[in-house]
């Protein structure tokens, strides 16, 4: 990311014909002023607040700066002063992916993991077993969410009958068993029970992750949230969902489920009962138009469901993705476009309370400034980071309690533990020093490194 506040597209003119474009017969003071007065917001709104003002191709810092502080007296109303964060892992099962997302440089080829495959190979799958002993050694540092997300390893089936469908198939879809690869990843509901070991409250399972898991059956996706429940999975991270614009999607992940699909997955999620976060990934082809009509959408799925955590804004880290090497972008979102993000997602997202800052995308100085641009969440301990790092990521993949204390107090703000979902909180006296975490089925208020560290990937 750059410090300038350059043009507000990152992409060479004339790449792409989009028919949605940020264009609007609505005025960025008419917008402000809903803004201000707590009106909801429209499309056109969302546009001009995004864009400050649709008549330049420019962001005009002064009136940035009116939409920051709209933002961040919203964030005081609904939140007040506390910043939130939880004690988590990220356990990813699986590197193997064949779906070839042009903004990813997670995946490994499938192909490298086959049994027979004689060339060098740098990616990793971990058994149910391994991923166990990952979470068991977590939860005795005091970890207790375990958020994971995998590649679509083609090994990958919900259960053992999803693995005789696939098996029997005349063309089966994007499936070889298990047996074909060095390492078998299970079924997807034995990750989720050796995920959810001993109390971990498991965060997995994407609408794209929950189509893999569907491929070739009729299964709806009730069928398959509510298997993986039953197994174990606690809640489901809104990822995948990139930008939810047919037009975007066709350009960055033509391989990927489509919008419809991934409203429809996230909706099932919440038919059976579990909770959602919903995300967006922006600053690689879209403009600001597609980041509205986003936002519009998972307005919508919340008022139809409720049951949306948090919304969390992702920037796109470019470096070392297909984006970037086929010349389809030549840099990710300014600090600008950043800093607009967060606030206009806080305002035009009305009816979700949560907004999340994340440490891993913008580092820690970017990071805290957007807790004072309409963010209340700065995200987790995390303890492994692979896909951002694999994108070129540079912040760094894990933060203590003390880490956060310190940069939450810097601000004038309230370090404050939370649970995954929300429903627990506890705030953390700044003089009581080394921090820890308290809220798991192990913590004990110990801080992190005290006690074993996870089994390294």
């Amino acid at each position: 990311m750059t410090d300038a506040f350059p043009t507000r597209t990152n992409v060479p003119r004339g790449l792409f014909d989009f028919e949605q474009l940020p264009e609007t017969d609505q005025s960025f003071e008419n917008a402000l002023a809903k803004a201000r007065a707590g009106e909801r917001l429209g499309v056109a709104d969302g546009v001009e607040l995004l864009t400050t003002g649709t008549e330049t191709d420019t962001i005009d810092l002064q009136r940035m700066e009116l939409v920051l502080e709209a933002a961040d007296h919203r964030r005081a109303d609904v939140c007040g002063e506390d910043v939130t964060f939880v004690a988590n892992l990220n356990n990813n099962v699986t590197t193997a992916c064949n779906v070839g997302c042009l903004f990813c440089n997670f995946k490994d080829p499938a192909g490298q993991f086959e049994a027979d495959y004689q060339g060098e190979m740098g990616g990793f799958t971990k058994t149910p077993a391994e991923s166990r002993e990952i979470v068991r050694d977590a939860l005795e540092m005091g970890i207790y969410e375990v958020c994971s997300v995998s590649g679509l390893h083609p090994g990958f089936a919900l259960n053992d009958e999803h693995h005789e469908i696939l098996a029997s198939a005349e063309e089966p879809v994007n499936y070889k068993p298990p047996e074909a690869y060095n390492v078998s990843p299970g079924t997807y509901v034995e990750q989720m029970a050796a995920m959810s070991a001993d109390g971990a409250h498991l965060h997995s399972m994407t609408p794209e992750e929950a189509y893999h898991a569907s491929r070739g059956t009729d299964w709806t996706y009730e069928k398959i949230y509510r298997e993986l429940k039953d197994a174990g999975l606690a809640s489901v991270p809104g990822t995948a969902a990139e930008i939810l614009v047919d037009e975007v999607r066709e350009a960055i992940c033509p391989g990927k489920i489509d919008t419809q699909g991934w409203l429809d997955a996230m909706e099932a999620a919440a038919n059976v009962g579990l909770d959602t976060t919903a995300t967006i990934m922006y600053g690689h082809v879209e403009n600001e138009m597609h980041r509205i009509l986003h936002l519009e959408k998972i307005r919508a799925l919340q008022e139809r469901t409720g049951n949306i955590t948090e919304f969390v804004p992702l920037s796109f880290i470019h470096q070392n993705t297909p984006l970037k090497e086929k010349g389809m972008v030549d840099s990710g979102a300014s600090r600008a476009e950043d800093l607009l993000m967060i606030a206009v997602s806080r305002l035009y997202l009305d009816n979700i309370d949560n907004i999340q800052s994340s440490w891993v995308k913008y580092g820690d100085e970017h990071g805290l400034a957007m807790l004072n641009a309409g963010a209340n969440d700065f995200m987790g301990t995390i303890l492994s980071e692979e896909i951002t790092k694999r994108a070129g990521g540079q912040y760094g993949e894990v933060r203590t309690f003390d880490e956060y204390v310190d940069m939450i107090t810097s601000i004038g703000r309230v370090p404050v533990e939370r649970s995954t979902d929300y429903r627990q909180k506890r705030r953390i006296d700044p003089d009581v020093r080394p921090a820890g975490p308290m809220l798991g089925p192990k913590a004990d208020g110990t801080p992190m490194f005290t006690k074993k560290t996870p089994t390294a990937d």
